[in-house]
C-alpha cells in the first residue's frame, strides 16, 4: 500500500514525546509556519509535564511565538526555511532557539512609541527569559535567536 505525498508530509512532523529532550523541526518562513512552531512548542511543553496555563508553559509558548514571528517577518529569505529547536535542560530550564537565513539582520530591543503597532516583542522575551541572545546559525547561513526560560521542575 502506498501513501500519498500529503500523508508523508504530515507524518514527517515531529511528535511531542515526554521522553525526548529535544524537539527540532524546520518550518516555512510564513505566518502559518510561525503558528505551527508555536503550537508544536506548546504541545511539547505539555508532554514534558509543564501543563497548559503554567508559567513555564505560557512563557515558552509566548517566546516561541515572538521569535518565530520575527524570523518570518524580518529574517525571511525566499526559498529558505526557518527552524525551531526546543530543549529541556538540567535544572528545570527550557532553551528555545529559532534560526533564520538573515544573519545580517540582528534583533534589537527598542522603545516603541504609543502609536506604533510593533516593537515590543523582544521586551517581552527579555522579561520572560532568564537570558537571551543571538549566535551564528550552525551549519547554514543566518542567525539563531535563543532564550532560556526558568521552569520549576516537573513533579512526577
Amino acid at each position: 500500500m502506498t501513501t500519498s505525498p500529503r500523508q508523508e508530509r504530515r507524518s514527517a512532523l515531529p511528535l511531542p514525546l515526554a521522553d525526548q529532550t529535544v524537539l527540532s523541526f524546520r518550518f516555512t518562513a510564513s505566518p502559518r509556519g510561525a503558528r505551527l512552531a508555536r503550537r508544536l512548542a506548546s504541545c511539547q511543553m505539555d508532554a514534558w509535564g509543564w501543563r497548559y496555563g503554567t508559567p513555564a508553559h505560557d512563557s515558552v509558548e509566548l517566546i516561541v511565538a515572538e521569535l518565530a514571528n520575527n524570523a518570518v517577518t524580518h529574517g525571511r529569505v525566499p526559498g529558505r526555511d526557518t527552524e525551531l529547536r526546543l530543549s529541556r535542560e538540567d535544572g528545570g530550564r527550557v532553551r528555545v532557539e529559532v534560526s533564520d537565513a538573515r544573519g545580517e539582520r540582528l534583533p534589537e530591543t527598542r522603545d516603541a512609541g504609543t502609536g506604533e503597532e510593533g516593537g515590543r516583542g523582544l521586551l517581552l522575551v527579555a522579561a520572560l527569559a532568564k537570558e537571551w541572545g543571538t549566535a551564528p546559525r550552525p551549519g547554514a547561513p543566518g542567525k539563531t535567536v535563543w532564550a532560556v526560560v526558568p521552569a520549576e521542575p516537573v513533579r512526577g
